[in-house]
């Protein structure tokens, strides 16, 4: 199974690793594709989410991305019966994007999922006390601590090599092309990477630089997807994350943006977290 899960040192009472991945497989085989048949299925059969399970999500893009990057997640979910929000990071700091992220939970009729994908999350580690959030998962994503210094730690890990091809003018940056389809979106059809690369968000220069006031994966239950084949954020340094917020963890042979590539397994986790009672 392409999908694994790792032990992250929970007590037994807190494990659901057998529940996420038979969801992932579930997922797949139900929702792949999102067909009409696909829709059609979910129709009939009842939803993964408890009654009493949270029922909004809210996803959250990084850099080089806009919320286009969750469409594939976005279907499988609303094919389930949940209701799902893409907040549109402008990049420009930590406090824009982060406010972005806190006007969309301010919306939600209720508790939701919040999701990041890459620096998002960062964003979702910095509002993610929201009221509205009930629990945090983590795609590929930072997850720094309070006040720290994430590139330091960065750079205790193997330098992913799309980092070699971030290009700054004029105070903000973007991927080379060849480095967005090689390194960024590895794994993804091309025809669909050169799309992405199109419209990919340009960053601030003093983005990454900036540290979070808050950790919000310290009180709020936590999920981590992994990707094995990630060239831009080392795969070494996502599972010290995981391991460090003792997160519930999946490992997919994927790169960087696998709510593309490995759209069931993600939306698989997601509905893990949605199906656990509200706290």
């Amino acid at each position: 199974m392409e999908a694994t899960t790792r032990d992250s040192g929970r007590p037994p009472s807190m494990s659901r690793r057998t529940l996420i991945g038979a969801g992932a497989v579930s997922v797949a085989a139900a929702l792949a594709g999102c067909s009409d048949s696909s829709r059609t299925v979910a129709a009939q059969r009842p939803s993964r989410v408890r009654r009493e399970g949270v029922r909004n999500v809210v996803l959250v893009h990084g850099a080089y991305a806009d919320g286009s990057c969750w469409v594939d997640v976005i279907r499988r979910l609303q094919a389930e019966g949940l209701t799902a929000t893409a907040v549109q990071n402008p990049l420009t700091s930590l406090a824009d994007d982060a406010a972005a992220t806190q006007r969309a939970l301010d919306i939600q009729t209720g508790p939701a999922i919040l999701v990041g994908n890459s620096f998002a999350g960062t964003v979702i580690t910095e509002v993610g006390d929201h009221p509205r959030a009930a629990n945090l998962v983590y795609v590929a994503a930072r997850a720094p601590d309070v006040g720290e210094d994430y590139t330091a730690l960065a750079k205790r890990f193997p330098t992913p090599p799309a980092s070699a091809g971030l290009v700054y003018r004029d105070g903000f940056g973007q991927l080379t092309e060849q480095s967005f389809l090689k390194d960024f979106a590895n794994g993804v059809d091309p025809v669909r990477a050169r799309v992405l690369y199109s419209v990919q968000g340009r960053v601030s220069a003093t983005l990454f630089s900036e540290r979070t006031t808050v950790a919000a994966w310290r009180s709020k239950p936590t999920r981590y997807a992994i990707s094995r084949h990630d060239r831009t954020t080392s795969p070494k340094l996502e599972r010290f994350l995981a391991d460090r917020m003792r997160a519930e963890t999946i490992e997919l042979d994927s790169g960087h943006l696998s709510m593309i590539t490995h759209a069931p397994q993600i939306t698989g986790l997601i509905l893990d977290a949605a199906s656990q009672p509200n706290p």
